[in-house]
């Protein structure tokens, strides 16, 4: 069996906090919640603040990310974006397309930070908890087995093929084959992590 871990927007020294304690419990809040500066394994800032103006849709979110990117690491660029009732999500690539991290732009105001849940505190290379990246225990196969088995416990939905990023895999959860939403399951334990901070599906952009 799984243990679920359902990562909502909380202060990080109380995320911490929890982690410390070994249990996955957290509170939910409005919006993006606290926004600042925070120290990472990889060079950079892992946040970059918006000029409080909306985010005038996919293109405009994108290029935020860009911005977010270059100032997490120079080789870093966007791929994946995604567009939700509650946020905008991106997905940071190397240049050889090895999956890096993720990312949230708030669409009110143009604010980018690493996203919580997995990529802070799984993602082995870029994440606020980094340490030296060691092979997974899971492959990718296992991965999407823990997923279905996740999955099939709420309510019909299935999952697509997992992404494997620095110490974790992501996943996008299905219903009738539409995207519902996404969840992550941790390459060494097999933890799964259910993206609950997103909301509706909208829309999304590959990379180029």
């Amino acid at each position: 069996m799984t243990r679920t871990a359902k990562g909502l927007w909380i202060p990080l020294v109380a995320l911490l906090a929890v982690l410390g304690s070994g249990t996955w419990l957290v509170s939910q809040s409005d919006g993006f919640g606290p926004w600042g500066s925070m120290s990472g394994g990889h060079a950079g800032s892992q946040w970059l603040a918006g000029d409080g103006q909306p985010v005038d849709g996919m293109a405009e979110a994108r290029d935020r990310a860009e911005e977010y990117a270059a100032e997490l690491g120079p080789d870093l660029h966007v791929g994946e974006v995604m567009r939700f009732s509650e946020n905008y999500y991106a997905e940071l690539e190397e240049p050889d397309g090895t999956k890096a991290t993720e990312i949230l732009v708030d669409p009110s105001s143009g604010a980018v930070r690493l996203e919580i849940g997995p990529a802070m505190m799984w993602n082995t290379l870029y994440g606020t908890m980094s340490r030296n990246d060691t092979p997974a225990r899971l492959s990718a196969d296992q991965a999407e087995q823990v997923a279905q088995q996740w999955a099939d416990d709420h309510d019909g939905l299935t999952v697509a093929e997992a992404e494997a990023f620095p110490g974790y895999y992501t996943l996008h959860t299905l219903r009738q084959d539409r995207i519902e939403g996404m969840l992550s399951v941790n390459a060494d334990t097999g933890d799964v992590w259910y993206h609950s901070w997103h909301g509706e599906f909208q829309e999304m952009s590959e990379g180029d």
